[in-house]
């Protein structure tokens, strides 16, 4: 039960971004929201946090893209491949901060777990017109490397091209839209961690630039041309982690080949990664109970169980229709001495604390195949109406997973926030270390 008193609740507004970035090893960058004050794209200046139908508006095209195999591919896609380029850039909730090149040029980009198989860049020349200050200068790096055409072992992924180098151009309507290539080079992501060889796509003559003032995206997904899959690992180290923050003003972080929790004294618990066609490259657990104050929800295992994605870009957290009703019904029974507010968009149980001096709140917790278990505060399991205020209204931050995956479970970034959650590639499973931004 998590019981808070307005007596000890701060509501009012941080004045400055707190960071926890540098993790044990001080491999780590900064994490900052899209829209946060903090983040170095200055993209979120005067800018409020997502409303709850902003937040299900994004997260109903992301999970369509991710998990809908009959939807048409949206938007332009890579010639050869077919690979959708799903709203480009612009699909990032995060920003860090990485370098590029001999001499490093820094780039503020997003990262995924779900990406299409490469780090998506914004480069030199730019389409006439657009913001050219925030790209990448290929011209200015010596250490960068045109992957030639056809040469699928070096990670290019087109069979003909328009030059010998592994490029492509788009064309809309007659006109090109985007030049692309694939290139190597190497890439910095942190003081001691230099990828050399670092592959990416790099677009040029972009006629849509992102909005969100990023350079692009990092590729984290299971993709064996992933930057997750270039990180040098020992028995001793995870390919990567992060802990991603719950409010605009503060920050959390991202690191690459750090020393695993248990070996550096935090306690961590482990799920098992599984793969699940076609998306072989998404990170994919089998949740196995979803508890409330202990008690597990009164439903057969089998009709629980679920293959559950991990997912960095998708605010909420959906869970099979079933076993979101029984969810729901026992948290509802659970808060009936407070006062109900109407719905927010799709979420549906909602409370009105405003006039509350206390309140106390049932604990969820998920649990997963390999002894893993995510017990979930406040914050990650109750949308607030405002962030910086416990005392207003909130709703419950689960939904029924949408109708066209109905056997799939969906872990969103509010259920992630404060834990860090260890990608052990190596290992193949996933780790939470509780309250670590």
């Amino acid at each position: 039960m998590h019981v808070i008193t307005r007596s000890s609740h701060k509501s009012e507004k941080p004045s400055s971004c707190s960071s926890n970035h540098s993790g044990d090893s001080g491999n780590g960058l900064a994490v900052t929201h899209r829209l946060s004050p903090c983040s170095p794209s200055a993209s979120g200046l005067g800018q409020s946090m997502p409303s709850v139908g902003d937040a299900f508006s994004r997260d109903a095209v992301r999970l369509r893209g991710l998990l809908d195999e009959s939807a048409d591919s949206p938007g332009l896609t890579i010639p050869s491949t077919g690979t959708p380029l799903v709203d480009l850039p612009d699909a990032s909730e995060y920003h860090v901060v990485v370098g590029l090149g001999t001499p490093a040029q820094n780039l503020t980009v997003g990262f995924d777990t779900a990406t299409i198989g490469a780090t998506l860049l914004q480069c030199k020349p730019c389409a006439a017109g657009d913001p050219c200050d925030k790209v990448f200068d290929p011209s200015q790096s010596s250490s960068i490397y045109d992957i030639p055409c056809g040469r699928r072992w070096e990670g290019c992924p087109f069979s003909r091209c328009s030059t010998p180098g592994c490029t492509f151009s788009l064309t809309r309507n007659g006109a090109v839209v985007l030049n692309g290539s694939m290139e190597k080079d190497t890439l910095t992501v942190a003081p001691s961690v230099h990828v050399p060889g670092f592959r990416y796509l790099c677009m040029e003559m972009m006629s849509e630039v992102p909005t969100d003032g990023s350079s692009g995206v990092l590729d984290l997904s299971r993709d064996r041309y992933s930057l997750a899959s270039q990180v040098v690992l020992s028995p001793d180290t995870v390919a990567f982690s992060y802990c991603l923050p719950r409010g605009a003003e503060s920050q959390g972080f991202l690191s690459f080949g750090t020393t695993r929790p248990e070996l550096a004294g935090r306690s961590v618990s482990y799920a098992t990664l599984h793969r699940r066609a076609p998306r072989r490259n998404l990170y994919f657990l089998r949740l196995t109970g979803v508890s409330i104050d202990g008690l597990d929800l009164p439903i057969p295992a089998e009709a629980l169980a679920s293959d559950a994605l991990v997912e960095v870009q998708t605010t909420f957290t959906y869970l099979k229709p079933k076993v979101y009703e029984y969810l729901r019904d026992l948290f509802r029974y659970a808060m009936s001495n407070y006062k109900v507010a109407p719905a927010s968009g799709e979420l549906d149980t909602c409370y009105d604390f405003t006039d509350m001096d206390a309140i106390g709140v049932p604990t969820i917790t998920l649990s997963f195949e390999g002894g893993a278990s995510l017990e979930l505060g406040l914050e990650q399991m109750m949308y607030f109406s405002d962030p910086h205020n416990i005392f207003s209204v909130a709703c419950l931050a689960f939904a029924p997973v949408p109708v066209y995956e109905p056997d799939v479970a969906v872990i969103g970034s509010l259920a992630q926030a404060y834990t860090e959650v260890v990608y052990d590639l190596r290992g193949g499973k996933v780790g939470f270390v509780s309250e670590r931004c």
